[in-house]
Formats: structure tokens, C-alpha cells, sequence
């Protein structure tokens, strides 16, 4: 009965490492990719917009 105890927690983690894998596969693409690439697009223009505005403010001041 030891080398059930010894293999169990293992084959646990294995199934459960299995689990997380395949959900990261089913959420990759589909109909969340264009809500994701949306929020991406829109916080790299965020970004974008506030450094061109603190690029242009230290323009003014000098």
C-alpha cells in the first residue's frame, strides 16, 4: 500500500496539470480573441496617446 500512497499525489498533479493545460488551450482563439485583442489594442493606445501628450507637453515647456 505504500506505492499507492507514493504515486497518488503525483498522478493528482498530473491530472491536474492536464486540466490547466486544456483550458488554456479552449481560451486561446474563438470568440474571446476579439474581446482580448480589443482590450489589448485599447490599452496600448491608451499608453501610446500618454506618451505622445507627455512628449509633446516637455516640447511646449522647453
Amino acid at each position: 500500500m505504500d506505492y499507492v500512497s507514493a504515486l497518488l499525489p503525483p498522478a493528482v498533479m498530473a491530472v491536474f496539470f492536464v486540466g490547466v493545460i486544456r483550458v488554456i488551450v479552449k481560451t486561446q482563439g474563438g470568440a474571446n480573441k476579439a474581446k482580448e485583442d480589443a482590450a489589448v489594442d485599447a490599452a496600448i493606445a491608451r499608453v501610446e496617446g500618454a506618451r505622445q501628450t507627455t512628449a509633446t507637453s516637455a516640447k511646449a515647456e522647453a
